[in-house]
């Protein structure tokens, strides 16, 4: 509002009035009672997590070298940073609270200006010298309750509400009472909520006050489904407690965001279905997320976990769970506890050894572990019997479980940059294999197993950048094959020109070299049958010679 006219002079009640409604107006549009609700939790949420981290800091113990001063200014230092932190994530609520506070103030001006229009001394055109007293302005600390408008007061006619909840008409402004009726947002009608509802046009992000607020909101309508996937500031590092209230929400999208930890509360949201948190930096679960019970899919993704919680057994409705690019360097035994869960992506972290029972997961598909730290596959990997992808690139695994044959329904393996000594023949056994790599091995693999002929559905092989001299004669049985990689090998059977011809080129190569070898071995026999007769014949000879001199 421009300061100059404060001083704007007045002749008429007509223009008392214009007045008293511009400075209304000028007003910044009222928070929702929605938002301020939300204001208030948030603020609570931040002065108990400042609390635990001051006692955090209480119980921190010096250690014996270091200086008593010098210990005493890190935990100052820490103590001041959190009281920064939390001025910084009350400031927005802070300020939503005063605006609420001056217009309940506004709202009794309003109300005295209205009581004094209609007033009967009025009827002259002269306002009153000494109106009623005026009750005293209501607070930020106000009960929600006390956020609505009197009983008494008119309410406004719908031509008088803008698009922006300013108190506008065009119209000349009326000197009745329904003029005065102080503006409130209008409440959101649909049940589908997004970011953009509470951000700016330009795409601004969402601050902690207004993801406070969303959810308030959003627990109120029964919301579904919720995607604030890289919706939030960078200054959301966790979620408001509040959060516990969303207990008809099925799908919840937080990802590529800063969160940095979950409340307890989310264990509230009893009917999610689907939470993906992926690329943030979240470091630790709360126990509360085993009481997800109804939870089908998991994308803990890209975030700096290093454990699991027990409670993780819970969730035995699961059925994709995404663990990778985290820092975990075991999976806890509780997850062979998972029997509905169908793939398992652990890839990119500091894993070491796949629990045994992971054989208990007997649903599985999709195991993907790339780039661990495998020595070994367990043999209990011989009772997911519906696996049908098996990924472990990039670790330290030197041979393979024999189990491995029991695996009838196995389409894709892929062993690639490990350290295999050889290939067992069980794995032959595995006859719906498609893809077969063993490629880039450093282990010094010479050879294939003999009996490969036996994966007769295989139509990718990939053998490159091993020991590998001669092929299995049974090669020439893999008539499907249609992507054969072979390079980097000092390949003899077949000689490179016919590899580099392509795969059926490769099986057409052994399929006539095991026929002329055939071919060869039926003449070889007769030859040796001869000479085994002429040795007999003269054998007889010498015989009858013998009995002839006696």
């Amino acid at each position: 509002m421009d300061l100059m006219q404060l001083d704007k002079r007045l002749d008429s009640t007509e223009q008392v009035v214009e007045e008293i409604m511009r400075i209304h107006r000028s007003l910044p549009p009222r928070p929702g009672i929605d938002e301020v609700e939300a204001a208030k939790g948030l603020i609570d949420n931040v002065d108990k997590e400042d609390q635990s981290c001051f006692e955090a800091i209480a119980k921190q113990r010096k250690p014996s070298e270091v200086p008593g001063e010098l210990f005493m200014v890190l935990q100052d230092m820490k103590r001041g940073f959190v009281q920064f932190r939390s001025r910084e994530q009350k400031r927005e609520a802070l300020k939503l609270l005063d605006l609420e506070s001056t217009h309940s103030m506004f709202d009794d001006f309003i109300q005295r200006a209205s009581n004094c229009i209609a007033s009967p001394s009025s009827s002259n055109g002269s306002v009153p010298s000494r109106p009623p007293p005026a009750p005293a302005p209501k607070t930020a600390t106000a009960t929600p309750s006390s956020l609505y408008f009197s009983e008494k007061a008119p309410v406004r006619p719908k031509d008088m509400v803008s698009r922006d909840d300013s108190f506008m008409t065009n119209t000349k402004p009326s000197l009745y009472g329904d003029a005065f009726a102080a503006p409130r947002k209008p409440q959101v009608l649909d049940s589908t909520f997004t970011a953009g509802k509470f951000a700016g046009n330009d795409g601004e992000k969402l601050s902690l006050i207004k993801l406070a607020s969303l959810i308030e909101v959003s627990a109120k309508k029964a919301t579904q489904d919720i995607n604030l996937q890289n919706k939030l500031t960078d200054q959301v590092e966790w979620l408001p407690d509040s959060i516990g209230k969303l207990s008809s929400l099925i799908s919840l999208d937080m990802s590529e965001n800063h969160i940095v930890v979950l409340p307890n509360t989310i264990g509230g949201l009893t009917s999610l279905t689907k939470l993906d948190l992926h690329s943030n930096r979240i470091g630790q679960l709360p126990e509360s997320i085993g009481e997800l019970l109804n939870l089908v899919y998991l994308n803990l993704g890209s975030n700096q976990l290093s454990s699991l919680p027990s409670a993780f057994s819970r969730l035995v409705k699961l059925e994709e769970l995404d663990l990778s690019c985290n820092n975990l360097p075991i999976l806890p035994e509780s997850i062979g506890s998972l029997v509905s869960l169908k793939k398992l992506d652990v890839e990119t972290n500091d894993i070491e050894e796949i629990p045994h029972s992971i054989g208990g997961c007997s649903s599985l598909k999709e195991l993907r572990a790339d780039y661990n730290k495998l020595k070994a596959l367990p043999e209990a990997i011989g009772k997911i019997t519906t696996l049908e992808t098996l990924s472990v690139r990039y670790n330290n695994i030197r041979q393979l479980p024999t189990t491995m044959s029991s695996l009838a329904s196995l389409r894709e393996l892929d062993v690639s940059f490990n350290e295999l000594e050889s290939v067992p023949e069980s794995l032959c056994f595995a006859t719906t294999l498609v893809k077969l790599n063993v490629g880039n091995n450093f282990g010094d693999m010479i050879s294939l197993p003999r009996s490969i002929g036996n994966l007769e559905m295989l139509e990718e092989l990939d053998i490159s950048n091993n020991q590998i001299r001669v092929l299995p004669e049974s090669f020439k049985m893999l008539t499907k094959l249609r992507v054969f990689r072979a390079q980097e090998n000092p390949l003899q059977v077949p000689p490179r020109d016919i590899a580099e011809k392509g795969p059926q080129a490769v099986v057409q190569y052994m399929n006539d070299l095991v026929e002329a070898r055939n071919a060869k071995s039926q003449m070889v026999k007769p030859k040796k049958s001869w000479v085994q007769m002429c040795f007999f014949s003269k054998s007889n000879k010498r015989k009858q010679s013998s009995m002839e001199i006696v």
